[in-house]
């Protein structure tokens, strides 16, 4: 493993550089990156970023107490420094579940503190049904159970109700025979091979949902002459969501509901945004209800994302108070 470190042996104090970095080959042509940061000697910890297709970030690393914990980070196949970039190939949420598992032994770790928001909570709670002995605790921001009638919930309840000029933007993005059904239509066509279809189609998802994220956005319609820019860069995302939505996640219709029993020796806590439209407190409730060993703390004025007011400590103190109920193995 390559030491990612050594600033801090010539004198430098940055707690929150990582311990270690590397690209970590995990077989069907993907190479995932993967760091690490905290004590070397600290609490086992797993830090799951969101999209699907998002990656890592570094202010992420300071969610966790560089002086207690030994927390993992990496970008998921095809998601931020991974590589190839955007390879959809082999990509599945039980493709993903596995590399957590690679992760897990390469560290050593008997088991770990599993934290992950939005996506990283599905993938959470997905990873933690299939392998309860190898987690301690988990902490969730805005619950996603990765289910269609989440996504259509947001984005053909939520959003024609909150936000209706930016759903008629989201619409006449659309040809107008696709918008009876635009959310398997704009997949079909983030996914469509043509740059000419996929390039308003991925901007006008990526906005949308951007909009959707924050309790109070700059902008709440779409830029429709900029959904066709081809001179600028297009976001990551929608590309790998449009993947994982069009395959529900590539899991049974209520799977992480039906089997959280499987979570009732695992404790839990829950960070939910009041007015989260994308990931309502309806759908933390009832996973906590289901679970019955979760504690669901709203935090409120705050929306979806872990920058509005509030959900980054409330996170952050999740973490803190999860690990000091824990009982490390020696």
């Amino acid at each position: 493993m390559a030491d990612a470190d050594a600033g801090r042996a010539a004198g430098q104090v940055d707690p929150f550089a990582p311990l270690t970095s590397e690209h970590l080959d995990v077989g069907n042509g993907h190479e995932i990156y993967v760091e690490s940061v905290g004590r070397a000697d600290g609490i086992p910890a797993l830090y799951l970023h969101g999209g699907p297709g998002s990656g890592c970030q570094p202010d992420h690393r300071r969610l966790f107490d560089p002086q207690r914990f030994h927390t993992v980070l990496f970008d998921q196949r095809g998601a931020g420094r991974s590589t190839p970039k955007g390879f959809r190939e082999a990509n599945t949420t039980t493709h993903l579940i596995a590399d957590m598992e690679t992760i897990r032994e390469k560290f050593g770790f008997a088991k770990w503190l599993v934290v992950g928001g939005s996506w990283g909570a599905t993938l959470a709670l997905a990873y933690a049904q299939a392998h309860p002995k190898r987690v301690t605790g988990i902490v969730l921001r805005a619950t996603f159970l990765g289910t269609k009638e989440e996504l259509d919930g947001a984005f053909l309840d939520v959003l024609p109700r909150h936000y209706p000029d930016l759903y008629k933007d989201f619409l006449a993005a659309l040809p107008a025979d696709e918008r009876g059904a635009p959310l398997p239509n704009y997949y079909r066509r983030i996914l469509d091979a043509d740059a000419a279809i996929h390039t308003p189609a991925a901007r006008a998802w990526g906005g949308t949902e951007s909009i959707l994220s924050e309790h109070a956005p700059k902008r709440t319609r779409l830029d429709m002459p900029a959904l066709t820019d081809t001179t600028r860069s297009l976001p990551a995302t929608p590309f790998m969501e449009a993947h994982y939505f069009q395959h529900a996640c590539f899991m049974r219709p209520g799977q992480l509901l039906a089997e959280s029993a499987t979570l009732r020796d695992i404790p839990g806590i829950i960070v939910q945004g009041r007015f989260d439209f994308l990931c309502p407190p309806s759908t933390s409730h009832a996973l906590a209800a289901a679970w019955q060993n979760a504690e669901v703390r709203i935090v409120e004025g705050a929306g979806h994302s872990l920058y509005d007011p509030g959900v980054r400590d409330a996170v952050m103190k999740a973490i803190a108070d999860l690990a000091s109920k824990l009982k490390q193995d020696p």
